[in-house]
């Protein structure tokens, strides 16, 4: 996936998750809230990767999603 790729997946998470806190969220697009908090960690950490890769002089292509539960892992 490329960088524009990304960035254009996440302004589509980011775009849902303003109109599903718009309202009263239910039960369902709490869970799908959550999903898009995952989502979008991972797109961002994919991001940070391909940057890194590409400081270093390799290929950015070399970088891969991580799992959720990594992502989420990470102390800011």
């Amino acid at each position: 996936m490329e960088d524009n790729e990304i960035r254009h997946t996440i302004a589509a998470l980011v775009d849902e998750e303003h109109r599903l806190r718009s309202g009263s969220p239910s039960d369902e697009e709490h869970a799908r809230l959550r999903e898009i908090e995952e989502n979008l960690d991972q797109c961002w950490d994919l991001l940070r990767q391909r940057d890194a890769l590409r400081e270093a002089h390799l290929n950015p292509g070399e970088g891969k999603a991580r799992p959720v539960g990594e992502v989420e892992g990470y102390l800011q």
